[in-house]
């Protein structure tokens, strides 16, 4: 098969390059996956399970990608809940070889199935996005009507979707980013904007929840912002900074049947949309996964003609 490997995480997506690798087989639990569309996070390249394995031992050279969006082609002993045939969405470990492949071995637990009416390159668009505004929202920021959100990278993958699933219920959205990201981020449903190169942070005042996909010193500024009782959520890694008197929680998005089902129907009824930007062919994956130009959007991988 087809496969995107890397090898030298100083050369970070420069040193991809397009290989034939074996087709992966299916371990108890797992499903074969013949990948139609693969989305890629380019901070990938910085995660320690992209080079090494749970024991530590080196893994390269290996599969990057995290989200796809296929058709299962085999079922391991003992797999249940999903058959041949089917189309699915999720998300792959992040300690195996990843979806920038033609096939992948995925636990079934990490897959749901994709609607007929949702296209592949939507489907693998949505996990790590849609799972990680659900969960940070929800989850970890316990989100209710009324309250107000400061969404940090408004205009990127992730910022979109928690700005449309905040306002979907019932919070007040402020976002924030470069000035070029304005408009993105008020069409997607942000109430306000601040431009963090020229605007001052502080002027937003107190809110009830930060959600933070940026860090350093945006992130500690945040801090200051959090209400008496609020949350700064973090998606890029332990808080350095922590409100007065509030929470302040970091995570690392799973995969979750229930909570893709919620995400894709969203889609499927319009209260949700995604943001894709460049859409490659896997031949051409390697050009499209280190762009000339700064990213407006997801970049989803086209394994299939």
């Amino acid at each position: 098969m087809k496969a995107i490997v890397v090898t030298d995480q100083a050369a970070g997506t420069a040193g991809m390059s397009l290989v034939e690798r074996p087709e992966p087989s299916a371990a108890i639990n797992d499903v074969v996956v013949e990948v139609h569309a693969s989305g890629f996070v380019p901070t990938e390249m910085a995660w320690p399970s992209t080079w090494t394995d749970r024991l530590d031992r080196d893994r390269t050279p290996s599969i990057p990608g995290h989200e796809l969006a296929g058709v299962v082609t085999v079922l391991g002993y003992g797999t249940t809940g999903l058959s041949v045939g089917q189309r699915v969405f999720g998300l792959s470990d992040w300690h195996r070889d990843g979806t920038l492949a033609q096939y992948v071995a995925v636990e079934a637990r990490n897959l749901a199935p994709l609607p007929g009416d949702v296209d592949f390159t939507v489907g693998a668009s949505l996990p790590i996005s849609g799972l990680t505004a659900w969960q940070g929202l929800f989850e970890h920021g316990r989100l209710q009507a009324g309250q107000s959100v400061l969404v940090h990278g408004a205009a990127g993958a992730v910022g979109t979707m928690v700005t449309q699933l905040a306002r979907e219920f019932g919070a007040y959205v402020i976002g924030t980013g470069r000035a070029a990201g304005r408009q993105k981020a008020l069409d997607f449903g942000a109430q306000e904007f601040v431009d963090l190169e020229n605007d001052a942070l502080e002027d937003v005042g107190g809110v009830d929840l930060v959600f933070d996909v940026i860090g350093g010193d945006i992130q500690k500024w945040s801090a200051g912002l959090v209400r008496a009782g609020g949350t700064l959520v973090s998606a890029v890694g332990p808080v350095g900074a922590r409100p007065a008197d509030g929470l302040a929680v970091d995570f690392v998005v799973e995969s979750d049947r229930v909570q893709l089902g919620e995400i894709v129907q969203r889609v499927r009824d319009g209260r949700l949309r995604t943001n894709i930007g460049n859409v490659a062919t896997i031949d051409n994956a390697v050009a499209a996964l280190n762009p000339t130009e700064r990213r407006k959007g997801k970049t989803i991988i086209n394994l299939r003609p």
